[in-house]
């Protein structure tokens, strides 16, 4: 914006407020910036109009075309349904810029669908919303064509190529419902959250799916090593069924830790309350120990407490204990980072909001679209965070 432009804009609001006009009278639905956005888009349809018959109006040039009345059209903008006269000419041929034929609504309204979509509401919700917000009728097929668009979005971020090394990679999943051949199905969505060279957070991908296996993590580690990932150093998870295997047969050198926090959730699973508080003090020091003797002691310890009770605790801790005791090799200081996965259940809990408030979706785009949206606003807003702090450093 040039700085005659900035003085013109001034001016016009210091006139404003020179006549003590109210801003209530400004502001209100069907205010002055209401008229104010259609005499703006009128005018700069007019000049649009002059510069394609190449005159202005009401003079003469030699030119067989000249303008022919006005089309009323109805827009949606953020003031509500605005009323807009849009020139039309003799040949029919006159296409502004500024104001597309087929355009029903000013840029903002579908980041506001999309924004409304993202946390979880039906179409038919957003519909009632925005004939709230714009004390206009909205069709369901305009609302639906909007989310539709995203998928392209979806498909392009999920298919971006990503850093050809990730120190840290978390994979953690949260279950969602989805309508399928008539019936109301469980789904798991898995997601990846990558943690890259600069300590910055990137979630690499989603993936759906009924069940889980060899063949499934398979699929999803070739389709991150096809988009540029050559290495992961230590690959963060529950014990989903089949992720080691397919580690082992993409990412032969990654070291795969599973989450102690789970661990100790599946260990509690079957413990009576009177015993729980106890027993969660003696599983401790196995994953507090400062190396994997100390650690082992104390599992044998345990074992000799607890097991007469409780005799699949401790094969549990042994069954998987290669791949929970991997933390101990690293410094004390990120050892919490690497058994835990705190950050990609954080990332979960942002999503878990949309789910719960979708209840059901539709099928499978539905639940891509919603959780891009959220994720894309998750990753703005660390971008910004990270802007932050490198300021402050």
């Amino acid at each position: 914006m040039n700085k005659k432009t900035n003085e013109s804009i001034k001016q016009a609001v210091d006139l404003l407020i020179d006549n003590d006009t109210d801003v209530n009278t400004i502001l209100k639905e069907g205010g002055l910036l209401k008229e104010l956005t259609k005499r703006l888009i009128e005018k700069a349809l007019q000049s649009e109009m002059n510069n394609h018959l190449g005159y202005d109006k009401y003079s003469r040039a030699d030119n067989d075309n000249a303008r022919n009345g006005i089309t009323s059209k109805k827009l949606i903008s953020e003031h509500g349904a605005v009323e807009i006269e849009v020139p039309r000419d003799r040949h029919n041929t006159f296409e502004p810029a500024i104001l597309p034929k087929r355009q029903k609504h000013f840029d903002g309204f579908d980041d506001k669908v999309l924004s409304l979509y993202a946390k979880g509401m039906s179409i038919s919700d957003i519909k009632i919303q925005l004939q709230e917000l714009y004390s206009v009728e909205i069709s369901e097929g305009l609302i639906s064509q909007i989310t539709d668009d995203v998928i392209d979005e979806v498909k392009a971020w999920q298919s971006r190529p990503l850093e050809e090394i990730y120190p840290i990679v978390f994979f953690d999943c949260l279950v969602v419902k989805v309508r399928q051949d008539k019936r109301i199905i469980n789904k798991a969505v898995y997601v990846a959250l990558g943690i890259d060279l600069f300590g910055k957070k990137d979630i690499l991908g989603l993936w759906i799916s009924e069940n889980e296996g060899a063949k499934f993590w398979l699929g999803n580690f070739t389709e991150m090593e096809n988009r540029g990932l050559k290495d992961i150093l230590i690959a963060c998870s529950d014990n989903l069924t089949g992720m080691s295997e397919a580690i082992e047969a993409v990412y032969p050198k990654t070291e795969h830790q599973l989450c102690i926090v789970h661990q100790i959730r599946n260990s509690l699973k079957y413990v009576s309350y009177k015993d729980r508080k106890q027993l969660s003090s003696d599983l401790k020091p196995i994953y507090t120990a400062v190396t994997e003797e100390q650690a082992h002691l104390a599992l044998v310890s345990f074992e000799e407490k607890w097991n007469k009770q409780y005799p699949q605790i401790a094969k549990s801790w042994y069954n998987n204990w290669d791949n929970l005791m991997i933390f101990l090799g690293y410094p004390e200081s990120i050892r919490k980072v690497i058994y835990t996965t705190n950050s990609v259940e954080s990332v979960n809990s942002q999503l878990r909001k949309v789910t719960n408030n979708k209840r059901v979706f539709p099928n499978d785009n539905a639940v891509f679209k919603s959780l891009y949206l959220t994720i894309d606003y998750m990753t703005k807003k660390w971008t910004i965070m990270d802007y932050a702090h490198s300021k402050l450093e």
